[in-house]
């Protein structure tokens, strides 16, 4: 399964708002001569191609298991949102640092700066409607947590992606028109380029967050602590299970969960009763955690002391 529907949404919605917007900074920007503006035209179309790979890589990580990838091409998407992170940092944040210095050196005066002010009034509604649809999508799914570790244990990137990016966009339309109105009102063009340098620091900070939680999730990230509970106290209270040992789970792709876990049968256990064992745990555990697409048991006898010191690192 790919990443939700919700989150199409969300990045179909960012997409629409991004390419109108990168046509509009990019018209002012020519017209003006606005280094801020043409860094900001820049920035919203880096987000219209990330927003491309994300939906790309929404599609391919939904593809079924085959005989080259039998755990299935979920990671596809964290492996393209780690791109979408490199490319804001490459060519968001490069080129706006780039404006910059260019415009410092050789500043220019700003050409009837008030277009520059509408553009940027109309991109600042553009871009907040987008963002108010991707902070509905990630408060559903961060719960009880605070935004912050709601970030960092998600497991949806496209969740906190399009939020970062609509967040960083209105920063930069704030830098852009502060630097805009700077330059005009004291007569100095070179604060225009000051601007875009501002720009390209806040798409460099947010595109270091995101390639750090994004790289996380390539890594291998464990489920949350609610589904392992659970896993746990299905195996744990199964008939014919003696001992539980370690639990091992990794998220493939947000609703997509490898899970493998060490178990001590009872000792009159035959071959084919553990063969049954096996099949009613899992078609349990599936049944009461959908997202578990793969789960395997390790048959493996374990002492008592083996018992104790797993059972203390196990969470109950």
């Amino acid at each position: 399964m790919a990443a939700g529907t919700s989150s199409n949404k969300v990045i179909y919605a960012a997409l629409a708002g991004n390419l109108l917007v990168a046509l509009t900074k990019f018209f002012a920007a020519v017209w003006t001569g606005s280094s801020a503006m043409f860094s900001e035209g820049i920035h919203s179309l880096v987000d219209t191609g990330n927003q491309l790979l994300m939906l790309y890589g929404i599609r391919r990580s939904g593809r079924p298991p085959d005989e080259m990838h039998p755990l299935g091409y979920g990671r596809e998407l964290y492996f393209w949102s780690f791109i979408v992170a490199l490319l804001i940092f490459a060519l968001g944040a490069g080129m706006s640092f780039y404006e910059g210095i260019t415009h410092i050196r050789e500043p220019a005066a700003i050409a009837d700066p008030i277009v520059n002010y509408i553009v940027l009034g109309a991109t600042m509604i553009f871009e907040g409607w987008s963002w108010l649809i991707a902070l509905r999508a990630f408060e559903k799914n961060r719960g009880d947590l605070g935004y912050f570790a709601a970030v960092i244990r998600s497991k949806d990137p496209t969740s906190f992606i399009v939020l970062f990016e609509d967040s960083a966009a209105l920063a930069g339309i704030v830098i852009a028109f502060a630097g805009n109105f700077a330059a005009v009102r004291l007569n100095r063009p070179e604060l225009d380029g000051v601007a875009s340098i501002g720009i390209g620091v806040v798409l460099a900070i947010t595109a270091i967050i995101l390639a750090h939680e994004s790289k996380g999730l390539l890594l291998g990230e464990p489920a949350r602590e609610p589904i392992r509970r659970t896993i746990l106290d299905i195996v744990r209270h199964h008939p014919g299970v003696r001992r539980v040992g370690q639990l091992i789970t990794v998220h493939m792709a947000p609703q997509q969960i490898v899970a493998i876990v060490d178990v001590d049968f009872s000792d009159n256990c035959s071959a084919s009763d553990v063969e049954h064992l096996v099949g009613a745990i899992e078609r349990r555990i599936k049944e009461k955690c959908p997202d578990v697409v793969a789960f395997f048991i390790n048959p493996k006898q374990m002492p008592d002391a083996d018992r104790q010191r797993i059972g203390a690192a196990v969470p109950h």
